[in-house]
């Protein structure tokens, strides 16, 4: 990054060097660890939002396994979008161009956490089956959110080097 201090007609211009990290290596590769896994809990505060809220009202009601993991995706990809769009609405942004911009950023990084959270649901034994006062269906929660987490890093590390994922959405932050 370029030291712009000796330009007097920047006075007063806010000084982004908090964002260093995002720019370097958007499109290049050169992306951060620690700006994918931001990127990562962004998706992640939206899915695990959707996916508790969707295993908490399937299990009240007591719906089927197929039913309820059905609404927990459903939700999880709603509110995974819903806070990315809020966000890039802040910034002055349309909201058909927002709405764009949050499918672009989001969509990937959802269906590959999706999968391996409800997968890991899946396989465990016993999950599937348990109730909402059982320590079991909070733990598999818990460590299927965990291990989504980290698989889906390595994802949001590749395509915000890319320029697309999250990078997208960055643009909107300035």
């Amino acid at each position: 990054m370029q030291d712009h201090s000796q330009h007097t007609q920047h006075a007063g211009h806010p000084d982004h060097s908090a964002h260093a990290d995002h720019h370097s290596g958007h499109g290049s590769g050169g992306v951060s660890w620690a700006m994918a896994a931001r990127a990562t809990l962004h998706c992640l505060t939206g899915c695990a939002i959707g996916e508790i809220l969707g295993m908490v009202i399937g299990t009240a009601f007591g719906w089927g396994n197929v039913p309820t993991m059905v609404l927990a995706i459903v939700l999880a990809f709603f509110f995974g979008y819903t806070l990315t769009l809020r966000s890039v609405l802040k910034a002055g942004v349309d909201f058909r161009t927002a709405f764009r911009v949050a499918l672009a950023a989001d969509t990937l990084s959802i269906a590959v956490m999706e999968l391996i959270d409800n997968g890991v649901i899946v396989l465990w034994p016993g999950a599937m089956d348990a109730m909402l006062s059982d320590v079991l269906f909070w733990a598999a929660l818990t460590i299927s959110l965990a291990v989504a987490f980290v698989v889906t890093t390595p994802v949001n590390k590749w395509m915000i080097g890319r320029g697309k994922g999250h990078a997208v959405v960055h643009q909107y932050h300035h």
